[in-house]
């Protein structure tokens, strides 16, 4: 087998369990939404701390963090980026649990992650 192929083929079995569990994530907000219930952490934020995020500055947002999926492990960054896309995080509708010190949300070409602290009580 060439390398290229063999890159090929690990790249797609590590994509489906990523996927599995994004529709896991997603299907966990959905039944919480429905019936009104507080869910808990879907996932440890470990799953997005683990990445090499960037300090960045916004005249709207003030400061936050950024990474790409070039400059990060692409298992890493691909699990992360699942739960996102499954949860619909945007900036308007960010994706965080009960004891995280972020919010994170995705941008729409799938080449970035966002984050920011969020704010004590």
């Amino acid at each position: 087998m060439s390398d290229k192929f063999s890159e090929a083929l690990v790249e797609i079995l590590l994509d489906h369990p990523n996927a599995e569990e994004g529709a896991a994530v997603n299907l966990k907000h959905r039944i919480a939404e429905l019936v009104g219930v507080k869910e808990a952490v879907a996932v440890k934020e470990e799953t997005f701390t683990v990445l090499n995020f960037e300090k960045q500055t916004g005249a709207k947002i003030g400061e936050f963090e950024v990474i790409s999926k070039t400059n990060n492990i692409p298992e890493k960054f691909q699990r992360a980026f699942t739960i996102l896309e499954k949860s619909n995080a945007t900036i308007s509708n960010r994706y965080h649990g009960e004891g995280y010190g972020f919010s994170y949300w995705m941008h729409e070409c799938g080449e970035r992650i966002f984050r920011q602290a969020l704010k004590s009580k």
